[in-house]
């Protein structure tokens, strides 16, 4: 009896493993189906660093860490002003591109936004 309940105990883990797989198995070429998703700036770095969207979702940058970030793009599509803890910029695009952004204030800090 005991190893027909730990069968029925590990298959089920095995559906729920299967689920969890199919969840995460996303591409980067899969945009994101969210009409709002945030972006959060902690410990000098932007959060995920690479973004795939829909055109029209709203993403908003959340500046988590505990010193001054800003949000720029490279041709200065959109920019954002010097976010001190807790603040946030906000852009929704409505073109198609890829989209290189980076810290004014910490220009190693770099990441990238895919619309699509």
């Amino acid at each position: 009896m005991k190893t027909r309940k730990w069968t029925i105990a590990i298959i089920s883990l095995i559906f729920v493993l299967i689920a969890i797989a199919a969840v995460y198995k996303r591409t980067d070429a899969d945009p994101v189906a969210a009409s709002n998703v945030e972006i959060k700036i902690d410990n000098f770095t932007f959060a995920p660093t690479r973004l795939v969207v829909r055109k029209g979702t709203q993403i908003t940058w959340t500046n988590r860490d505990d010193i001054p970030h800003t949000v720029v793009e490279d041709n200065k599509l959109f920019k954002s002003h010097v976010l001190d803890t807790g603040e946030t910029f906000t852009f929704t695009p409505t073109q198609p591109g890829t989209y290189k952004y980076y810290c004014s204030i910490h220009p190693k800090m770099t990441a990238e936004l895919v619309v699509k």
